[in-house]
């Protein structure tokens, strides 16, 4: 306690009024300063005592916040009367737990963006392997239309990284929160046209039928760019899933709660196992031979959800797979 040199001071200037007061009673009469030496011993004897307790309390407090910087599993308590000491300890708790949550999350983001780099990792080991043993092939085959088959299948190959880590890419700016959406108003039916129109080789080279039915006047809100990347996604899912001679039906329609958006296949639609999983990064469901990477539709369930919308996945009473987005009003 007399380390503090405020202390310190207050006590010399304590006992310098104490012996002022104590002479200068004495002076005017002997009861008078043995009243004002015992009223300013008493006096003294009450703020030791008070000052005492109280950096015994800060010491307490101390050896708890030394508790929580050096042991992650203790919890900082308080256990004061009312009063600053109490209010204080309060906030230090309330600081323990905050902490505690802050390191917890960077611990789940660590092992988080651990395990993201072991995937990606993982799928670009895929093609890469693929390339270079077509590169190996292509190095030792004179054949002039073997040699045009496998420049083509590596041109696939590098199409598809180059895909896979521009999602990549974005996923990760999703993630960061550092993409800002335009949230302005959308024409829901110029919003299915711009998302269809990079499909329609690819429809008419596989004999896939294309079903819109769209309500007049749909307005949503978002980023058209960016919805539109989302839709198609789901769009390429669909037409790989429904194949040749296949159909896709698109209806959109609202009604007093949110406006819908539909896409339905004409495909074998999901296994009953891999529904919950659907919109999980990396996940290619359990028939390994299943085409992608498993980020087409992680990626537009997190452009969905950041713009306020949601987006749900599941097999079709009368076959194939249905996806509905939903945007409240």
């Amino acid at each position: 306690m007399f380390r503090n040199r405020e202390i310190r001071q207050f006590a010399l200037l304590f006992c310098g009024i104490t012996i002022v007061s104590t002479i200068l009673g004495f002076i005017i009469k002997p009861a008078a300063g043995i009243l004002i030496l015992s009223t300013c011993a008493a006096f003294g004897i009450a703020f030791f005592l008070f000052t005492k307790a109280r950096y015994k309390s800060i010491t307490q407090i101390s050896e708890q916040i030394n508790l929580v910087l050096h042991n992650t599993d203790h919890l900082f308590i308080s256990n004061s009367d009312e009063g600053e000491l109490s209010i204080l300890q309060n906030e230090i708790t309330k600081m323990t737990l905050r902490i505690r949550e802050q390191n917890e999350a960077l611990k789940k983001e660590k092992i988080y963006l651990a395990d993201s780099l072991a995937d990606i990792a993982h799928q670009l080991r895929t093609p890469l392997t693929s390339a270079n043993l077509i590169l190996s092939l292509l190095k030792n085959n004179p054949d002039e239309n073997e040699r045009k088959t496998l420049l083509w299948d590596i041109q696939k190959l590098f199409v598809q990284m180059d895909w896979l880590i521009t999602s990549l890419l974005k996923l990760s700016r999703l993630d960061a929160g550092i993409v800002n959406f335009k949230m302005e108003p959308l024409d829901v039916e110029a919003l299915i046209k711009d998302s269809l129109h990079p499909f329609h080789i690819s429809m008419d080279l596989h004999n896939i039928t294309q079903q819109v039915n769209i309500s007049d006047g749909l307005i949503i809100h978002g980023d058209f760019g960016w919805l539109s990347e989302a839709i198609q996604n789901i769009l390429k899912n669909c037409i790989e899933s429904t194949g040749d001679n296949g159909t896709i039906k698109i209806v959109c329609e609202e009604n007093i709660l949110f406006t819908e958006i539909t896409l339905h296949d004409s495909g074998p639609g999901f296994k009953k196992e891999d529904l919950p999983y659907l919109f999980e990064r990396f996940y290619r469901g359990k028939n390994t031979s299943t085409a992608g990477y498993g980020i087409g539709l992680a990626l537009c369930k997190t452009i969905i959800t950041r713009q306020g919308g949601t987006i749900t996945a599941k097999n079709h009473p009368q076959g194939g797979a249905i996806f509905s987005i939903r945007f409240s009003k």
